[in-house]
Order: C-alpha cells, then sequence, then structure tokens
C-alpha cells in the first residue's frame, strides 16, 4: 500500500502538474513549491543589501560631513588672528582713534564689564589729551600656552616721547581671542580711579627789537574791564551800560556770566581796553584820545559790579607807525591747530597773523613746557609718564631804526604813501612804511565788529601795505635809462640831442601822441636831461636803445624777478605782456611811464648801484652786529657807467635847476631824482591823478650816517608833484642827520 501511495503523489504530479522553471523535484514546505520560497529570499536579501547599503551611504556622507565642519572648524580657528597679531591690530587703531574697533577686540565681561561708551571716553580723553601724534608698537614674546603678549610701545606726545614696556592677557573664545583689557593697557601703573593729567607751561613770546635794542613788539600793561557778578545790584542797567561803553552786546556780556566757572565772587573779563595812568595822563594833557578814554574808565568803574584790573598783553609800542611791518598777533582758532599740528600749539597760544610776527613766527613762539602724569583719586601724583621744558622765544633783532620808521610815518601819516629807507652801502633796511595805517594793538584788545568794518570800507585802505606794490615810477626811472643807454652804448653823454620845445613826437606815424615835458633849456646832453628831468630826451634815448635791448637789461637787473629780501614784494615790471609792443610804449617807459611798475625797494636796490661801483646791493632785515654786504646782482652797471649817473643825480640835488634842489643841504652831500608819474586811463583823460616820488641818497661811503631812502605818495596833482614829496621827506633827513 504504500509504495502505492507513493506512486499515486508522483504520479498526481504527473504530466499535468506544475513544471515551471526552477522548480527540480525537491521537497517543499506549507503547501508552497520550493522555487517560490527561494525568490522571496532572494528578494528580502536585496532589500536587506540596499537598506545596509542606504544607511552605510547615509552614514559615510554623515561622517565626510561631520569631517568637513571638524576641518572648516579647525580651518577656521587657524584664521583667527593670534593674540600678538591682533594686539597690533588694537594698537594700529590708536591714532586713528577707532575706539570703536578696539571695544569690538576686547572681552567686555572680562574687563571689569566696561560699556563701549566708558571705553571710548577713557582711551580718548588720555590719548587725545596727551596730543598723541604718531605711536609705533613692537612685540617682544608671546606665550602660547598663557596667552600673553609682553610689548613696547613708543609714541609721541606733547610732553615728548614716550616708550613703555608692558603685557597684555588674551582669553580663547570660540572665532577669536579676545584682549583682556585694563587701565594699565594705557600706562604702566595706571588704574580706573587714577587720572592721567597734562599739565602746560606756556612759552613766553619773544620780542622783536629794532636796530638800538627798542622793543617793537613785546610785553605791556592794558585794563581788563570786567564784573563781579556778586556785587552787581542791576544786571539789565549794567549790561546796558557796559555794551555801550564797550561796543559789547549785553548777549555777549550775559554768556560769559554764565560760564561754569563763574561764581558770586569771580572776576570775569568783559573786555581789553588800553591802560590810562595818572602819569601818561600829565604827559598827555592835550591829547583828546588820552582824555578820552580816561574819562570812559571813569564811567566805566561807576557801574555797581564792574571792576578793572591791569593784565599783561602784547604791545606794539610805534603802534600805526609800523603796524604794517610789525603785524599783531592773534589766538590761535580750530584751523590753526590743524594747519600746524605737531608744532606744539595748544588752544590758549597766540600766533602771528602779519608782518614780522609772523614772518619770525618759529623763533618768537618759542616751545611749551608739558608734564603728563597719573594722579590717584586723592590728588597726589603717582608718577611722571614725560616732560619737556619750556623753551621761551627768541628775541628777533631787526635792522630797522624806530626813529627813521616814526620820522617818515609822522611825515607821511596823513597820505596815500610808501617809504623804503636803507643803508646803500650794507644793505640794511632801515624802515618800511604805509600809509595811511592802523594801530595793531587795536587787534590785541580786540577790535569791534564796527572798527572791523570800518577798516574794511575805507577808501584810504589802511590795511593796504603800499611798500609791497608796484607802482609807476615816473621821472626816478630816468636814471635807470641813463645807465641802460650807457652801458649799451645808445647814449653818448655828450651828445646834444636837440631842443623840441614842451612837445614832441618821432613822426607822423604817432599821430596825436606827443611826449611832453615841463621844462625849458640849452643843452640836452645827459646830465641837464637829468637836472631837468626831460621826459623828450629820455624819450629819444630808449628809442635808441631798442625794445629788445631796453628789456633784456630790465631782466638782468631784477625785473620779473623776486627780490631776494625776508618780506616778499611784488615783482617789477616794464610791459603788461612778454615785450615792449610799440614805439610809443618804448618811448613812454624811458621817462618811467607806459606800462612801468616798479616796487620801491627794487628801485633802491638800483640806486644802490650808483653808491657800489655798479653792483646791486641785497636788502636784509634781520640785523648783525658785523654787516656785511652782499650784492644781489653783481656789475649790474659799470663802474664807469655808475659813476657818470651818480654825477647827474649829485646835480639833481644840488644845482639850483635840479627839481630836487629842494632837499639840498650844506652839511651834507646828497643826490637823488624826483619823479612824478601821470596816472591816466588815457591821454586825454584829465580827471587822471599823479604819484610823486622821491629817491635821495648820501653818494659819499664816508658819510657819518649813511642812507637811502625813496618815497611814492599818491595823489600828488595840484599840490606841488613830486615837489610835495620832497619836501616832506626833508625833515627826515633833518632828524637823520641830527643824529636823532
Amino acid at each position: 500500500m504504500g509504495s502505492s501511495r507513493r506512486r499515486r503523489r508522483k504520479s498526481g504530479y504527473g504530466s499535468g502538474g506544475y513544471s515551471g522553471s526552477g522548480y527540480s523535484g525537491g521537497p517543499y514546505r506549507s503547501g508552497y513549491p520550493t522555487g517560490g520560497y527561494r525568490d522571496r529570499r532572494r528578494r528580502r536579501a536585496r532589500r536587506k543589501r540596499a537598506v545596509l547599503i542606504a544607511v552605510m551611504i547615509l552614514f559615510a556622507a554623515a561622517l565626510v560631513a561631520g569631517i568637513t565642519l571638524l576641518v572648516m572648524h579647525l580651518l577656521k580657528k587657524d584664521e583667527r588672528q593670534k593674540p600678538d597679531e591682533a594686539l597690533l591690530t588694537y594698537f594700529n587703531h590708536i591714532p586713528k582713534q577707532e575706539y570703536g574697533q578696539m571695544y569690538a577686540m576686547i572681552s567686555p565681561e572680562n574687563s571689569g564689564e566696561i560699556t563701549e561708551e566708558d571705553f571710548t571716553a577713557r582711551n580718548s580723553a588720555i590719548y587725545d589729551g596727551i596730543g598723541l601724534s604718531s605711536l609705533a608698537a613692537e612685540i617682544l614674546s608671546y606665550d602660547e600656552e598663557a596667552l600673553t603678549v609682553t610689548y613696547r610701545l613708543t609714541y609721541e606726545t606733547a610732553a615728548g616721547e614716550v616708550s613703555v614696556e608692558n603685557e597684555a592677557q588674551f582669553l580663547e573664545e570660540e572665532e577669536r581671542f579676545a584682549l583682556v583689557w585694563r587701565d594699565d593697557l594705557i600706562f604702566p601703573g595706571l588704574y580706573g580711579s587714577d587720572r592721567v593729567r597734562v599739565s602746560t607751561t606756556q612759552a613766553k613770546r619773544g620780542q622783536i627789537l629794532d636796530r638800538n635794542g627798542r622793543m617793537l613788539a613785546g610785553p605791556g600793561t592794558a585794563s581788563s574791564v570786567g564784573i563781579v557778578p556778586g556785587k552787581l545790584t542791576d544786571r539789565e542797567s549794567a549790561f546796558a551800560q557796559l555794551s555801550e561803553l564797550l561796543g559789547v552786546t549785553p548777549e555777549t556780556i550775559e554768556k560769559q556770566l554764565s560760564a561754569s566757572w563763574v561764581k558770586d565772587d569771580s572776576f570775569v573779563p568783559v573786555k581789553t581796553i588800553p591802560k590810562v595812568d595818572e602819569l601818561a595822563l600829565q604827559a598827555a594833557e592835550q591829547d583828546p584820545d588820552v582824555l578820552a578814554e580816561y574819562e570812559r574808565q571813569q564811567q566805566l568803574l561807576a557801574i555797581p559790579g564792574v571792576m578793572i584790573t591791569d593784565t599783561t598783553v602784547r604791545s606794539y609800542p610805534l603802534g600805526e607807525a609800523a603796524a604794517h611791518l610789525i603785524g599783531y598777533v592773534q589766538n590761535v582758532t580750530a584751523e590753526d591747530l590743524e594747519e600746524h599740528a605737531g608744532e606744539g600749539y595748544t588752544a590758549n597760544s597766540v600766533i602771528g597773523r602779519t608782518g614780522a610776527e609772523s614772518l619770525f613766527e618759529t623763533e618768537l613762539k618759542g616751545q611749551n613746557g608739558c608734564r603728563i602724569y597719573i594722579m590717584d583719586e586723592s590728588g597726589q601724583e603717582k608718577r611722571e609718564i614725560a616732560s619737556v621744558p619750556v623753551i621761551n622765544g627768541q628775541d628777533v633783532r631787526l635792522t630797522i631804526d624806530s626813529e627813521l620808521q616814526k620820522s617818515l610815518y609822522d611825515q607821511m601819516k596823513a597820505d596815500k604813501s610808501c617809504s623804503v629807507a636803507m643803508n646803500p652801502y650794507t644793505g640794511e633796511v632801515l624802515a618800511l612804511v604805509s600809509t595811511p595805517s592802523y594801530d595793531d594793538n587795536d587787534f590785541i584788545l580786540g577790535l569791534s565788529n564796527a572798527q572791523w568794518t570800518a577798516l574794511n570800507e575805507d577808501e584810504n585802505q589802511p590795511m593796504y601795505n603800499r611798500y609791497r606794490q608796484t607802482w609807476c615810477p615816473g621821472s626816478t626811472f630816468k636814471s635807470v635809462t641813463a645807465a641802460i643807454g650807457l652801458e649799451s652804448g645808445a647814449i653818448n653823454p655828450d651828445e646834444d640831442y636837440g631842443m623840441e620845445g614842451l612837445s614832441w613826437q618821432k613822426d607822423a606815424s604817432w599821430g596825436s601822441y606827443y611826449v611832453t615835458t615841463l621844462h625849458a633849456y640849452d643843452t640836452a646832453v645827459l646830465k641837464n636831461a637829468l637836472i631837468y628831468s626831460d621826459n623828450i630826451y629820455f624819450a629819444k634815448a630808449a628809442l635808441r636803445i631798442g625794445a629788445d635791448e631796453l628789456a633784456s637789461s630790465l631782466n638782468r637787473i631784477g625785473f620779473g624777478q623776486e627780490i631776494p629780501f625776508e618780506v616778499r614784494m611784488t615783482s617789477s615790471q616794464y610791459s603788461n605782456a612778454e615785450t615792449i609792443d610799440s614805439e610809443i610804449q618804448l618811448a613812454d617807459s624811458g621817462y618811467g611811464q607806459g606800462q612801468m611798475l616798479v616796487n620801491p625797494l627794487h628801485m633802491a636796490c638800483i640806486y644802490s648801484a650808483f653808491c657800489n661801483e655798479g653792483n646791486m646791493i641785497r636788502p636784509y632785515l634781520t640785523y648783525t652786529d658785523q654787516p656785511s654786504p652782499e650784492y644781489w646782482i653783481s656789475g649790474a652797471f659799470s663802474a664807469e657807467t655808475a659813476a657818470q649817473v651818480a654825477d647827474g643825480l649829485r646835480l639833481v640835488v644840488n644845482d639850483p635847476n635840479g627839481t630836487g634842489y629842494g632837499a639840498h643841504r650844506e652839511d651834507v652831500l646828497l643826490a637823488g631824482k624826483t619823479g612824478t608819474a601821470e596816472i591816466k586811463t588815457s591821454k586825454d583823460d584829465e580827471t587822471g591823478t599823479e604819484q610823486g616820488w622821491f629817491a635821495v641818497f648820501t653818494p659819499e661811503r664816508d658819510t657819518a650816517r649813511p642812507v637811502l631812502i625813496v618815497t611814492m605818495v599818491e595823489d600828488v596833482k595840484d599840490r606841488g608833484g613830486s615837489g610835495y614829496v620832497v619836501g616832506k621827506e626833508n625833515p627826515v633827513l633833518d632828524a637823520w642827520f641830527a643824529g636823532e
């Protein structure tokens, strides 16, 4: 039986049974054929492999990402500035006042919880206060384990160079090394309650002296008008009276009284005014200005709460007589401090604005003394950081003679004029005067708006420095034409050019233009032409010289050049263009008209050649005990030419027919040349004015008090022309030769 069942099972799976591929006739389970099970197992295996691969991929990706982040983190850490590098960056911000960037580099929580506002205030107050101008940092050592940096700082301050060594501590943070800030990073030994103090000792400004040691600028005394607030009984009335008497607005007075330092017993300055003492009053009983000032001060003292006290100021004894020459000082401005940074100026300094005060500013100002020190909370000095001693300004001594300066001013003060005086043999400039003038003391006392406006709107231009300008020289130029003509051979001094009457033209090509002259005389030779100041003779001489020769000769004697002198002068010219363009201009140039413009100091230098065998002296203003003459232009003319012209100029002053005979003296031999320049818009202009000149000098080297003076006066028409100038200079020459 058993075998038949086996057969049935077998036969049951005969040709009509499952015969799919993969079936091998082997055993089966749970009624499924063996081939289906294997497929499922394979599918499961594939799924497991896929999951495993996916997991492995994800793991690998995560691992790569992690490694990447780690690497990036490590790289980022490597990019951080190391403490020694960071410290240099920190210090580089200090000179630029970049306190916000400095604060961003510190660890506030480890720096006493300091706020950015307090940090900035502390650092800026100290670094700005000491006048830090440069800073250099040097790393001495770096401890990587302790994160400490030892360094040296060297910087310039108002008290000189400071060099300190110190140590800085850093902390490592996630993305940076942060500086642990302490007060002693600014200065070793400085703590939070300490203060850095700067003490300045103002240098005394040097004096400006004349050749004889007389003060032209220096310390003086004025009166300071002020208020003691606690003694005011009627503020409104007091302010109104002060405003009227001092020219100060009530608002300005109120602002001065509201300053934080003012207390009831304080003296609050309102304005500085001239000092008038009893001796000065007695000496000037007839001086209305002194009497008026005295009366004003009595009215001021009658106001309850008003006091007047002495104060030291910069003083100019010659006042108007030398204002353009000496100039004045004023308090420095913010612009001055910026322009002169590092030169030792402070908010309390003064600076020369014009004249010699500005020209010699470096020598005069000196160097302020300064101390920088640390003071503790009790007010005791802990340590000096740096100091420089005060160096007072040097005195500057000029070649100027105060008496001659004042004498020229007194004679010319009512005119629009300028004068230059010099020793023609040494080049020492003895006087430089411009009129009308102003009082440089007014700038020290403080000009009111009304005074400033009046000065600037005055039609006579008292602020205008005339001796620095160029002017039409008129007949004073004839001596120059004579010298050039003799040098070039164009002029034979003995040749008679012939008398043409009082007017002349070369030919009809000049149309209606004529050269005119004032004096008729017999023989038109050089010496007579100089004596009578003949325009026609020198017009003819210029035509013979020729435009090219005249121009080149003038260039050779300094035209178009800067005068080698401490004070810059306007350069002389012979034409508005590069050349002399026409015969008429050339003829007019011969007698100092046309487009000829000459600076008076330049004219004096040219005339000095007639004293120095043809050599033009170099002028100078700074005094020396042993004057050694230097020549600006050696051989400007030959010695023979210079002597011939000098002989003619002697006759101008000493021949009774000479235009300069009014200056003739019996005690001293003089030579010179007058000049009257017509200032017109055209030949037919009858409204034009005239400028009068007189150049006079001592032609003998052994004269006891040698001098050369060149003066120009505007508006001398109908006042005597150049004769007016001669008359004005005579009292000056009298005083000079008398030794006064």
